[in-house]
């Protein structure tokens, strides 16, 4: 459990003002402030500025060039400016664009990430054959198997550490992403001595079941704690893309969930959320991904205790694997002859929706409220159709529509909820 945590932690660093400064920024008021404040934002934009020094200066004491700028810094740094655009403004209009080409421009960026990946793998074999057979004898030393793989893994940290000085933000995902997937796969390759990718993935499906420890930790525990460590550096360089928070999550816990021990484990962790032990006729991939859930949920909880800023984004991208974790857990397929363990699993997901709910809106967690009514409306649609299934199926029959009319109606009746809560914690 120490390293688990030990894998997200982030050190934050503060800067002192000196005294001078400090004097002087307690002795300006709110309309010196406000002057600095656009200064920054005009500077800060790549404006020149000097204009409008020039004509603001008046207002201030004799100050350095350099305590102007010390002062305007601190004064950005420190503001928290609140705007509310009127309704139908051209403000509001232009908010609402941003962020809808802000997600078009994430999407794109992990549509790209994905066309890079399939390309990848539908050619590599043919290019590394190319490369291998087809080139001079020097060439064909340097492009080895093995040479080649240390080369791609070079270029792999390469493409991390330039990607992460890119400006631009979807070139800049796509060449993380680009030497993530490098590091992962050649590390893989370099600790499997399986040099094909197709051979190096069977290795990780046969080594996570298998009984050699060594090999398990080789193959899955090396890799992966190397891309946790290449994320957390890109998350120190690039803090403001938030959504490496969830992908250095999900590296973390496959390195450390894949330590042997853990399988040894499981036996004896997941019957809490499947205790009735009598009726266990699941795959043991279920029962496994029981056992991390109920460890992610304590490792959730110990966090969100801290009540400490920092976690916030790590707390989010838990809660999002843990909804997802529940919703396959609680599947019927997954429980053909345990009904009871069915029935269980169903209220525990209920009871951890709800508190995930609860605890957004009591801290104002805008990622986990989402997260937590999404993954609600999915769990009552699910739920919705597999209790239909037991007697009927959902795509024949005459009674299809009615059904639809109850799923609305029953989502309308879950927003209607929500809302009510939402107002009873917080008085609107």
């Amino acid at each position: 459990m120490f390293l688990f945590a030990l894998l997200f932690c982030i050190n934050t660093y503060g800067k002192v003002l000196s005294d001078s400064t400090a004097i002087y920024l307690n002795s300006l008021n709110n309309e010196h402030k406000n002057v600095l404040y656009e200064f920054e934002v005009l500077k800060k934009n790549g404006f020149n500025t000097d204009q409008f020094w020039n004509a603001h200066k008046n207002e201030f004491p004799s100050l350095s060039n350099d305590l102007r700028d010390e002062l305007a810094k601190e004064v950005f740094i420190n503001s928290d400016i609140i705007y509310t655009p009127q309704k139908d403004s051209a403000v509001q209009l232009w908010m609402q664009t941003q962020l809808l080409t802000n997600w078009m421009f994430y999407l794109s960026a992990f549509i790209a990430i994905c066309a890079v990946v399939a390309l990848f793998k539908r050619y590599w074999s043919l290019l590394i054959q190319f490369l291998v057979h087809h080139i001079a004898p020097v060439l064909k030393i340097l492009f080895s198997p093995v040479l080649l793989t240390l080369e791609l893994l070079l270029i792999g940290v390469v493409c991390i550490i330039y990607g992460c000085i890119v400006e631009e933000f979807v070139l800049r995902t796509v060449i993380i992403h680009l030497g993530l997937f490098l590091l992962w796969s050649q590390s893989t390759a370099l600790f499997t001595k399986e040099y094909w990718i197709k051979k190096y993935v069977y290795e990780i499906e046969n080594n996570f079941w298998g009984k050699d420890s060594w090999e398990t930790i080789k193959t899955i525990c090396f890799p992966a704690f190397i891309v946790t460590l290449a994320l957390l550096y890109v998350l120190y360089k690039v803090p403001a893309d938030v959504f490496y928070n969830y992908e250095v999550v999900l590296s973390g816990i496959a390195a450390v969930y894949a330590l042997p021990f853990w399988r040894s484990l499981e036996k004896y962790i997941y019957p809490i959320l499947f205790p009735f032990h009598k009726e266990d006729y699941r795959d043991r991939s279920i029962n496994s991904l029981a056992a991390c859930t109920v460890v992610a949920v304590v490792v959730t909880i110990v966090l969100a205790l801290q009540e400490n800023l920092i976690f916030y984004n790590i707390i989010s991208a838990l809660v999002s694997l843990l909804i997802l974790s529940f919703l396959v857990l609680s599947l019927k397929m997954n429980h053909k002859y345990s009904s009871r363990n069915y029935y269980f699993i169903q209220l525990v997901a209920l009871l951890f929706l709800s508190a995930v709910l609860m605890y957004g809106f009591y801290f104002q967690l805008n990622e986990v409220i989402w997260f937590a009514i999404i993954g609600s409306t999915l769990f009552v649609i699910i739920k919705y159709m597999e209790a239909f299934s037991f007697f009927s199926n959902w795509k024949r029959g005459r009674g299809w529509a009615w059904k639809l009319l109850g799923l609305a109606l029953l989502l309308w009746l879950m927003g209607k909820g929500i809302l009510y809560v939402s107002k009873q914690i917080f008085i609107v």
